[in-house]
């Protein structure tokens, strides 16, 4: 029995593969599963929250690969002599782990 792959999705968690065989089209599921970790950093900036927070991805990409997303968990911010002095956020980081 030959099969003839007629069309080949595949998004990154599950794929479907259609087939057909003579005049029926069989339809098959797999998964592809990536193991996704996450880490909590915090960073800090003179300018702004934004700035923190570029500057904690741009300094965790540098050292990890394949980082997905981030999500601000926290803020604050540092006050001296009745001023923002310094501003802060904590991330949570997801990157995917190589095989």
């Amino acid at each position: 029995m030959q099969l003839e792959f007629l069309l080949d999705l595949t998004p990154h968690v599950d794929s479907i593969r259609m087939a057909k065989e003579s005049t029926s089209l069989h339809y098959e599921r797999y998964y592809t599963m990536s193991l996704v970790k996450i880490t909590e950093i915090t960073a800090q900036s003179d300018k702004g929250f934004e700035d923190a927070i570029s500057n904690g991805i741009e300094r965790f990409a540098s050292s990890v690969d394949n980082v997905e997303g981030a999500w601000v968990k926290e803020q604050k911010v540092v006050v001296k002599d009745g001023k923002v002095s310094k501003y802060r956020v904590t991330l949570k980081i997801s990157f995917v782990v190589n095989n």
